[in-house]
């Protein structure tokens, strides 16, 4: 069967079609991350955000396609001349986020290129006006000079840098080999330092503990001497009372003392005659009667207390009257 369709029904069904045509046309899906930019005849009016957006189809179109995510930039290697007239080539890397499509697309032409270009002048800039040893030694302060200068050198772009980071700085090898002769010259430096300083402590505790010991030596000969005084004093003490005791017993008549007494004095001086150090031989015969009549003398001393006599009237055992006071000799 034949279908016959009237000049109405295509034209219908034409418009339908334009109309499923325009529909699909004015409707945009951005991506997560990604502002567009709508152009009406060729000036800007709005920003799409992520998700579904109408536009009027034929009189608007996309003009930019902005990724607002954090990206990455790589700034290649360049020659720089330090303060203080070194050369070195260094190299980084920038982050940034597009904050504002609009400023983004429309305030700068290429713009990656303008921020590569941008930091690398300022780097240029910030680590020229410094001296090699600084350079070397302070990275985060030349990160954070970078950061503000270029942030704020691109504010205008609707661009946030978020970080500047230098990553390798190579000085010529020859300065290189300079700076290594200088760290071994300051380490032998301070080893020569540390050193000494360590034979100085030696030294002052060797004095300290030399002094230490002459002091307590000192102290023990003060406290021998105030021994020995404190003994010479006793003895001289007991000598003075035996002195006095034995004048005592004479005097009351008890002569035995006395000859005890003489007999130890007598004792005494041979015992010494074997402990001089200039008398080691003794030239016999002494007087060994006074010895031996001294023994005598202690031992009726010591009869005389054990038997309970008097002592200073005592009989001879042969009978014969004694004369009181008479003492026994002593010398042959």
């Amino acid at each position: 069967m034949d279908i016959f369709l009237s000049g109405g029904d295509v034209a219908i069904i034409a418009l339908v079609l334009f109309a499923i045509i325009v529909l699909f046309a004015g409707i945009k899906q951005v991506p997560q991350g990604y502002n567009w930019t709508v152009e009406r005849f060729g000036r800007y009016t709005r920003t799409l955000q992520p998700g579904l957006n109408l536009i009027v189809p034929f009189f608007d179109r996309i003009g930019a396609k902005l990724n607002r995510m954090e990206q990455v930039l790589d700034v290649p290697s360049q020659e720089i001349i330090t303060r203080d007239n070194a050369t070195c080539t260094v190299d980084g890397v920038a982050f940034y986020q597009v904050l504002d499509a609009a400023r983004a697309a429309y305030e700068v032409s290429n713009l990656q290129s303008a921020i590569l270009n941008i930091t690398m002048t300022n780097i240029r800039t910030v680590m020229g006006s410094m001296d090699l040893d600084s350079l070397l030694s302070n990275r985060d302060e030349i990160n954070a000079r970078l950061l503000h200068v270029v942030d704020a050198a691109t504010e205008a772009w609707g661009v946030k840098i978020t970080r500047v980071e230098i990553k390798d700085i190579n000085p010529p090898a020859d300065l290189v080999a300079s700076m290594a002769r200088q760290m071994k010259a300051e380490r032998e430096k301070r080893a020569q330092i540390l050193e000494a300083e360590g034979l100085r402590q030696s030294a002052i505790l060797k004095a300290e503990g030399e002094k230490q010991a002459q002091v307590l030596q000192a102290e023990g000969r003060r406290e021998a001497a105030f021994r020995d005084a404190e003994a010479r004093e006793r003895l001289a003490e007991a000598e003075a009372k035996a002195t006095s005791l034995v004048s005592e017993a004479v005097s009351n008549g008890d002569v035995q003392a006395l000859n005890y007494f003489i007999a130890d004095k007598y004792t005494q001086a041979l015992g010494q005659f074997a402990h001089s150090p200039n008398q080691k031989i003794l030239m016999l015969p002494v007087e060994a009667s006074a010895l031996i009549g001294s023994l005598g003398g202690i031992a009726e001393l010591a009869r005389s207390a054990f038997s309970g006599d008097d002592g200073a009237r005592g009989a001879p055992s042969d009978g014969s009257p004694r004369r009181r006071g008479a003492v026994p000799p002593v010398g042959g």
